[in-house]
């Protein structure tokens, strides 16, 4: 046998390779694990976390006779993300706050720790999107230790709903932020539209 003969032999017994197929809805699954990721998600929020912010001075306590006004800064968030029956995360954002109280006749400072709690879920929308839906974020969300240095301070804190006040605030200022269009955007992906871009001519 020549030469040319063996290699057409050889050829002819190699088996050609196997397409490991999958099922659409498997793919889809595949791409929506792929598509929302916890980089992903992070990159979402890059502008907010580590923005600071101020408050008031607003009314607070009884008769609203008192004012408060806080300096709030954002940490880094930090993201875990769920996958079960549907693709979820929850996202944790440290903020710290510098809070004063004025009673006119003297002042109370209160120092804030805490976390803002978010939850998100990935859904599948027409007419080809993937949308990163958001719970609008509650007082009860807000989760902080307030600490002060004196009796009075913990009186007044009790007195002018501190911890209440700042809760609702961040819950408020965040559920804004949110919405805001660099947000918005990366939680609204048109793949349609991003598939007839990269197949243009």
């Amino acid at each position: 046998m020549s030469d040319l003969d063996s290699r057409s032999d050889g050829q002819r017994g190699a088996a050609p390779e196997a397409v490991p197929y999958i099922s659409y809805e498997e793919f889809g699954r595949r791409f929506l694990e792929y598509a929302a990721t916890e980089q992903r998600i992070l990159g979402a929020f890059d502008q907010l976390t580590g923005a600071a912010f101020d408050f008031g001075p607003i009314g607070v306590g009884p008769g609203r006779l008192a004012k408060a006004s806080a300096q709030v800064q954002l940490g880094q968030a930090e993201v875990r993300r769920d996958i079960e029956e549907v693709i979820s995360f929850a996202l944790k954002i440290p903020l710290s706050v510098d809070m004063l109280i004025d009673l006119a006749l003297d002042k109370h400072r209160f120092e804030v720790d805490g976390n803002i709690h978010l939850h998100l879920i990935v859904r599948a929308a027409e007419p080809l999107r993937v949308v990163i839906d958001i719970a609008t974020p509650r007082s009860s969300d807000v989760r902080i230790n307030v600490a002060t240095d004196t009796i009075r301070g913990q009186l007044l804190r009790i007195l002018a709903s501190v911890d209440q006040e700042i809760r609702r605030f961040i819950a408020r200022y965040i559920a804004k932020e949110i919405e805001k269009p660099h947000i918005a955007a990366a939680r609204d992906i048109n793949v349609a539209k991003r598939l007839d871009e990269a197949w243009k001519l």
